[in-house]
């Protein structure tokens, strides 16, 4: 349960990694720390620099611009099996860096507060070195293993999380590519440094003591018996930098000219997008349908008729309430934003958490999902107009954009930051004693 408690004033160091969908959600915390007077400095690659001093906050670098290019171009990413195992060597490759850059900005360890996710363990390792407070933050339900509410990690193997919990557990304890890819470099840092390694990276090091606070809520994903404690579970972050924007006057003219739009996105991330984008428009022309291209990679798209536009970046919180339907990847950020909209999904989920949150939008009752092999022109004209078209889909929908209106406010959020800060200072200190 989120709590409230007055706060001396901290230094709070926000380590996101990924894409734009896991940074701006520290963003947004961020932004709520520094208005209540906290100093608040965010971690992580330079090519979010730009927007995270446009939002008052402070920046400190552990990556390129082309560490950045580097990564979104690896196409292995996308792989279902090979796509978690670089992003955990990603993440192992980042010990050492991310853990000096905290060294480097912890001054007064009391005073410090770090607030990472779970595949960031530089934060972990500075939390055991220098004896700073840690909170974990998930983003998605997909990395809380639960042997209860199994997340569906494969879109071709769903029937997996339906196995007897005794075969799941027996699952859970092979080898992992958590423990493969990071393990073996955790225990060397953690040798350096003097501290004791963990015997696995997962499940040791996966959860801070100190607090875990899970960002979607109760009603997309429901507490689990196995799940960290103590827990803050909130709701959808929904920042995506639409303070002071605005959708441009050819974007503005393209939604007043005719019915809404359907939105397609394959995520700000993703660079290998031709193939979507065929199907994509193949499948509109069967619908007579106006549609809405939203990537990075314009120079890929196919050429384009009258009724799609390209766009490179538009803030989903400005578009979705004005479309029709979102066609996408699945990610975390660009979901909760079409919940809020109450529109139908239609996701083609590749890896990582995006099978789970294509899954959990199914039991909604608002979105289906497709494998990137059944993402074809004529697919997804199918289920484009059994979504848009169904009448029960549309009251599930508008459900659930009430129930994003319905949920805490961020204000409860950094109440238990603050308050869980403050308590887990108090133990520690009396432990260090």
């Amino acid at each position: 349960m989120c709590g409230n408690m007055s706060s001396p004033v901290h230094h709070y160091l926000l380590c996101p990694f990924g894409s734009g969908g896991d940074v701006f959600p520290f963003i947004g915390i961020g932004k709520g720390l520094s208005a209540r007077g906290h100093r608040v400095t965010i971690i992580t690659l330079e090519v979010f620099e730009k927007a995270i001093r446009d939002a008052g906050l402070e920046f400190a670098s552990v990556g390129t611009k082309e560490d950045f290019e580097r990564i979104a171009n690896d196409p292995r990413i996308w792989h279902p099996i090979h796509g978690p195992r670089a992003v955990f060597r990603m993440g192992a490759d980042a010990i050492r860096v991310y853990y000096e850059k905290l060294c480097s900005l912890t001054v007064r360890p009391e005073e410090c507060t770090i607030i990472a996710p779970a595949t960031v363990f530089g934060a972990r390792l500075a939390r055991e070195k220098l004896g700073v407070r840690l909170l974990t933050v998930h983003l998605q339900p997909a990395v809380l293993l639960s042997l209860h509410d199994t997340p569906v990690l494969l879109s071709a193997a769903p029937w997996l999380s339906r196995l007897p919990m005794m075969v799941k557990r027996l699952l859970f304890s092979l080898p992992n590519p958590i423990n493969q890819m990071v393990s073996p470099v955790l225990r060397r840092e953690c040798l350096a440094e003097g501290v004791q390694a963990p015997r696995h990276a997962y499940p040791d090091w996966w959860e801070s003591p100190d607090g875990t606070i899970a960002l979607f809520p109760r009603w997309f994903a429901a507490p689990q018996p196995d799940w960290p404690s103590p827990l803050c579970q909130h709701t959808f972050p929904r920042e995506d930098l639409a303070e002071g924007a605005v959708l441009g006057p050819e974007l503005e003219a393209f939604l007043a000219a005719g019915d809404k739009p359907v939105v397609f996105t394959p995520g700000t991330g993703h660079r290998q997008v031709r193939k979507f984008f065929v199907e994509a428009l193949d499948a509109v022309q069967r619908l007579g349908r106006r549609a809405i291209f939203a990537t990075r990679q314009v120079h890929d798209l196919p050429p384009l008729p009258s009724s799609v536009i390209a766009v490179e970046y538009v803030p989903f919180s400005l578009l979705l309430p004005r479309c029709a339907a979102l066609v996408y990847h699945g990610g975390i950020g660009t979901c909760s934003q079409a919940l809020v909209a109450g529109i139908p999904h239609l996701v083609m989920a590749m890896a990582h958490d995006q099978p789970d949150n294509a899954n959990r939008l199914r039991r909604l009752g608002v979105g289906m999902g497709l494998t990137p092999r059944q993402f074809k022109g004529s697919r997804v004209a199918e289920c484009l107009k059994h979504l848009l078209e169904s009448s029960e889909v549309a009251q599930h929908c508008a459900d659930c954009a009430r129930r994003m209106q319905d949920d805490p406010q961020t204000e409860s959020l950094l109440d238990w930051i603050e308050e869980h800060g403050v308590q887990g200072l108090v133990g520690r200190l009396g432990v260090l004693a």
